[in-house]
């Protein structure tokens, strides 16, 4: 092979290596893509997965309903799995389907997001804005959902609190935990 085409493909492996990471990360992270028109957020979906990464909760690019059997569902802490599936049978009275594209993660799971994000941002400061390391995630632990799509999580900022559901994190409005009594007020979102 020439020194020319040897540079060529090296670079073309470099670039496609980062854009699939950089993918994945975003994929992951259910953070919407910059490209407008283009979201990361996967529809619908209720193809159930038997894999080593449905198992530590990774949905694999899917979403599923709060009565899913993965992991990433049934491994949530039953108020909160209770709190999200009163709040999607209120959404479904007014039209709007709510599934859950994250929820309970392995801590190796979270290890992995967590690196990627380490990849996609740069520093550990900047990867700490999107995605918590494993011993302070409350998807470790259960505590956490990620709802899609984006007019479901729209219509949880709106309603969550009536079921104790609030959004977390001021750049997530995906994400909600448990930080009320239903009909509570919900603390302002962290900024972090």
């Amino acid at each position: 092979m020439t020194h020319r085409l040897r540079t060529t493909v090296l670079a073309l492996v470099t670039t496609v290596g980062v854009a699939a990471l950089l993918v994945a990360g975003l994929r992951s992270s259910g953070e919407a893509s910059a490209v407008p028109g283009l979201s990361f957020l996967p529809g619908p979906s209720s193809t159930p997965v038997d894999s080593a990464a449905s198992r530590e909760g990774d949905l694999e690019d899917r979403t599923v309903s709060v009565d899913a059997d993965e992991p990433a569902v049934t491994r949530l802490d039953p108020a909160l799995r209770d709190a999200v599936r009163d709040a999607v049978a209120a959404a479904a009275d007014q039209d709007v389907e709510v599934r859950i594209n994250s929820g309970w993660r392995s801590t190796g799971y979270q290890e992995r997001l967590f690196a990627q994000a380490l990849v996609k941002y740069g520093s550990q400061e900047e990867a700490l804005h999107w995605v918590a390391t494993p011993d302070t995630s409350s998807h470790v632990t259960g505590d956490a959902v990620d709802v899609a799509p984006t007019k479901a999580a729209y219509w949880m900022s709106q309603h969550g609190d009536r079921f104790g559901l609030c959004q977390a994190y001021a750049n997530e409005i995906w994400h909600y935990e448990l930080l009320t009594e239903p009909g509570g007020t919900c603390p302002d979102p962290e900024v972090r």
